[in-house]
């Protein structure tokens, strides 16, 4: 069976059909010094052509400064998340199309042979080609050096090494010996695997190609301490971080580091409007580096042309008044895509083994869950307006049973304290706290990334209602790393955060989060790096539910048929209502979002989602444009 995927009506036309590109007014002084070649000659020979009107948005004029927030340094790397070139990447309506392939052959969900666009460049000028995937696979990956675990983990199907072969300038082909359906999804994701490199621009820093001088003098330069390092330094296409790397992304990283960092239009972007009108349609994007907590007042005063990171529900009000009091720009409400709001993950691979044992119990999750009053937190924080439950598909998901999402999350406190009474944790200190078997107060610790504040409210009102079930829940915040670092060590108790990225799966999409096959499920860590290090590291899992879940998406994998997926993707999901691996309170709370009332073809509702959607990228930034845009020259 072939598959292949061409760009449909509403998102492309021939280019024969339209008029020349357009130079831009911004690099247009660069052309007339003979710095830059004009537009006609920048772009691929099969650009990918724009058709505004048939996806109801208007065309747009190039020029302007957009201005956005977000509270870390190396949070640039947003920019590769809203940007959103990628080989292939997610339509509105979450099907997969190529972007910056021309298109992609797919045989029987094994092979994929990839056409690269002729005369494609990077940011730089020099030819994007086959090459750059060569040199990520023979130069990075398979260097020892530079990729001691070797090949990734997502090169592997049921153990097996899939095969990179290049046979021409333009032809790339990935093969396994079965198939491997997440592919794709995976080359679509807000932070993929880049399985290409600018391997002009990296060769100057390994060792096979550089001057061994140059090299060393280099190294020592970057105070690193072998070429090794210093590649993986400058090799940093998700962190977006390195302003020479040259890129495929819409706007190209023009600032060292900074608090206010400026990224400018790539001139040679492959995508271009059916008038021939070449995208981003925006200049220049500003982001500033500001503390977390002030990001929604400077919404307020006007300070951002674009923004929701960073933005929660209970700042919805204050960015209302803002609106009211002259404020230059709109609030939309979007729905969220993450499968709860706020999730409570125990962790069942905690370093203290009498309460190990005690969150493996399925009756404490559940007494947990039971002991959660989530219609005052509804009402207290979202004004009633989120869905309370626990942690499963969402309503607008084909997978959605509303059994799973009220599954032992309908607050009962009767029957939470008669679960922990049969689990035998009857004796209490004199102050009504129960006791755990080895004698100890149960002092239940919840670490935050304290970047929430509704987080923090929620966890007030589930601190009340757990004291009567004999539970004293303790909060404590810390930085977001330093919280993951620890839930991936085992030290963490439990951690509070949001659920799985992707609250809209469908039968085809891949259920391989809901195993525990990475860490990052913080109920799970161990068992995680145990399935991606192949054994190497972590802890094998030792719950039958677990075990079932990794048989499930074995098996979801190895099939085509449709009825068989829906069916496998149902049971996993069923599991989890019934194991409460993580607890969710509540879900689909509206994100807000601040756009400017100059900024035009932003979609008034949307879904705010990571994984899938790449947040602003799935609703194609570069064509957002201002409709006053002042036509920017580079000087």
């Amino acid at each position: 069976m072939l598959r292949l995927f061409a760009l449909l009506l509403m998102f492309a036309t021939p280019l024969a059909a339209n008029p020349l590109p357009q130079e831009a007014t911004f690099w247009a002084m660069e052309v007339q010094s003979g710095n830059l070649p004009p537009v006609t000659e920048r772009l691929p020979d099969v650009p990918l052509v724009v058709d505004l009107a048939a996806k109801g948005r208007e065309f747009g004029k190039q020029g302007g400064t957009l201005r956005t927030l977000v509270s870390r340094t190396k949070d640039v790397r947003q920019m590769v998340v809203y940007g959103y070139a990628r080989l292939v990447g997610y339509a509105p309506d979450y099907e997969i199309y190529p972007d910056i392939l021309r298109d992609i052959e797919v045989i029987d969900d094994r092979k994929f042979i990839m056409h690269l666009r002729p005369g494609h460049r990077w940011s730089d000028g020099t030819l994007f080609t086959s090459d750059d995937f060569r040199y990520w696979w023979e130069d990075i990956i398979n260097n020892e050096l530079i990729q001691p675990s070797g090949p990734p983990e997502f090169m592997y199907v049921d153990g097996k090494l899939g095969t990179v072969s290049f046979p021409d300038k333009h032809t790339v082909v990935f093969e396994w010996s079965m198939q491997n359906p997440n592919f794709l999804p995976l080359l679509a994701q807000a932070a993929p695997p880049f399985i290409y490199r600018p391997a002009h621009y990296l060769k100057q820093f390994h060792g096979d190609y550089a001057d061994p001088a140059a090299l060393k003098k280099e190294t020592r330069k970057a105070r690193v301490k072998s070429w090794a390092a210093l590649h993986n330094k400058r090799d940093s296409m998700n962190k977006f971080d390195n302003p020479q790397l040259p890129t495929l992304q819409p706007w190209m990283n023009a600032s060292g580091r900074t608090t206010r960092q400026l990224f400018v239009r790539n001139p040679y972007y492959h995508r271009i409007d059916s008038r021939g009108v070449q995208l981003p349609y925006i200049d220049v994007v500003e982001m500033n580096i500001v503390a977390g907590g002030l990001i929604a007042a400077k919404a307020n005063a006007g300070e951002v042309d674009l923004q929701a990171r960073g933005l929660d529900f209970p700042d919805v009000s204050i960015l209302k008044k803002g609106e009211t009091d002259g404020g230059n720009y709109r609030t939309l409400l979007w729905g969220s895509g993450v499968a709860s709001q706020i999730a409570i993950y125990p962790n069942l691979n905690f370093n203290d083994p009498v309460w190990r044992e005690v969150m493996r119990d399925v009756r404490f999750r559940r007494a947990l869950s039971m002991g959660i009053d989530r219609r005052m937190i509804n009402r207290a924080l979202y004004f009633g307006l989120a869905h309370e439950g626990g942690m499963t598909a969402l309503s607008s998901s084909p997978l959605y049973t509303p059994r799973d999402l009220t599954m032992w999350a309908e607050m009962d406190m009767d029957a939470s304290n008669a679960l922990l009474d049969e689990m035998g944790l009857t004796e209490r200190t004199d102050n009504g706290l129960r006791k755990l078997p080895d004698g100890r107060p149960m002092e239940f610790v919840i670490e935050t990334a304290g970047e929430r504040q509704e987080v923090e409210n929620a966890l007030a009102i589930v601190t009340d209602t757990w004291r009567d079930l004999g539970i004293s829940l303790i909060m404590r915040p810390l930085d977001r790393d330093i919280l993951r670092n620890r839930v991936y060590a085992g030290v963490s108790m439990a951690a509070i955060w949001y659920g799985w990225d992707n609250g809209l799966p469908s039968a085809t999409t891949s259920p391989k989060y809901l195993a525990p096959t990475n860490q990052e499920f913080f109920a799970w860590p161990k068992w995680g790096q145990y399935y991606a290090s192949a054994g190497e590291s972590g802890e094998p899992p030792d719950l039958e539910p677990a075990k079932r879940l990794l048989e499930l998406n074995y098996d979801w994998a190895h099939t085509t048929d449709l009825t068989k997926r829906r069916a496998i993707w149902q049971e996993m999901l069923d599991i989890h209502a019934d194991q409460q691996f993580a607890i969710g309170i509540l879900a689909e709370a509206p994100q807000p979002v601040v756009v400017s009332k100059r900024l035009r073809n932003v979609p008034e509702k949307a879904i705010w989602a990571f994984e899938p959607g790449s947040h602003f990228g799935i609703h194609r930034i570069d064509e957002f444009y201002f409709e006053d845009a002042h036509q920017q020259v580079q000087q």
